[in-house]
């Protein structure tokens, strides 16, 4: 768990209910006397990250389509903190500008992002319906000086038709679909139920999900390579492309495509929430004299 992160102890049910009551009829005892929620069900899980969001980051208004993937605020807020340390590391540390690709019907990482550190966010995402409810929660927010979106028009696009060459960002930060298919997506979501002991014939996902958020032709590999290539298009437009990489055997895979296209650095970086590890690969095409410019 980073230092930095707000959720690293138990949640506190009774302070979360005072934020937001409705998570009231959601809470009850577990067999050890501790309060708790069913983590298999949907509205619950939903009703605790808006709980949250309110209680540690202000945001009043966070209402979208249950259809939608309710993001997990802790493991949100992790990939927050995991770019903040790499653009220090960097001496990256004034007027931050990042670009959150697939930003989804939640904006999460916009609103996390600048919550917590101030940044300025450009928010991408592919879905008309999304796209008109994450402009609804910017908007309730008064978050527009900060947050802008814009729609990605072709599917199989990811920077590109976003980010122009005209354009410098100091960050990109992506949560990329992790299924093949609608198939490969319940098959996880069965074996998930059985670890929170449900057994039901009709498999619902806890954290939902439409099919744009979920899976991607060819899978996470496939986003992810299509991803670096766009970027290779872009070297000089950002300091530090980046994305969660679920499946640590795809690391090697992109560390060889990114030698390939010219990048000069290559960081995986570590993400732990609870026993769950994950991680983050960032690469840069910007040579030493260019960085140090860059920082000026």
């Amino acid at each position: 768990m980073h230092k930095k992160h707000t959720h690293s102890n138990a949640y506190d049910f009774e302070e979360l209910v005072a934020y937001s009551p409705e998570l009231k009829a959601f809470v009850k005892e577990n067999a050890y006397g501790n309060l708790t929620i069913d983590f298999a069900n949907p509205k619950a899980v939903k009703t605790l990250n808006k709980a949250l969001l309110k209680q540690g980051y202000g945001i009043e208004y966070w209402e979208f389509p249950d259809a939608h993937l309710c993001p997990p605020i802790p493991g949100r807020v992790a990939y927050i903190h995991v770019l903040k340390d790499l653009l220090d590391a960097s001496k990256l540390t004034k007027n931050i500008s990042v670009l959150d690709i697939g930003t989804g019907a939640t904006c999460i990482y916009p609103l996390l992002g600048h919550a917590e550190y101030g940044w300025k966010f450009m928010a991408s995402e592919v879905d008309q319906d999304a796209f008109n409810n994450a402009q609804t929660i910017i908007d309730t927010n008064a978050l527009n000086a900060f947050i802008s979106l814009k729609l990605q028009k072709q599917q199989a696009h990811i920077l590109t038709g976003i980010l122009n060459t005209s354009e410098t960002i100091t960050a990109t930060m992506c949560n990329p679909p992790f299924y093949k298919n609608e198939a490969e997506a319940i098959k996880t979501t069965e074996r998930k139920l059985k670890g929170l002991g449900k057994h039901n014939d009709k498999v619902i996902r806890n954290f939902s999900g439409t099919a744009k958020e979920l899976w991607y032709p060819g899978g996470e590999k496939a986003f992810l390579h299509n991803y670096l290539y766009q970027s290779s298009l872009l070297k000089d437009n950002c300091f530090w492309f980046t994305s969660l990489v679920s499946k640590k055997a795809l690391v090697e895979s992109m560390e060889q495509s990114l030698k390939k296209l010219g990048a000069t650095q290559v960081k995986v970086l570590d993400m732990s929430i609870g026993n769950k590890i994950s991680r983050v690969v960032a690469w840069t095409f910007l040579s030493d004299k260019v960085q140090d410019n860059w920082k000026v």
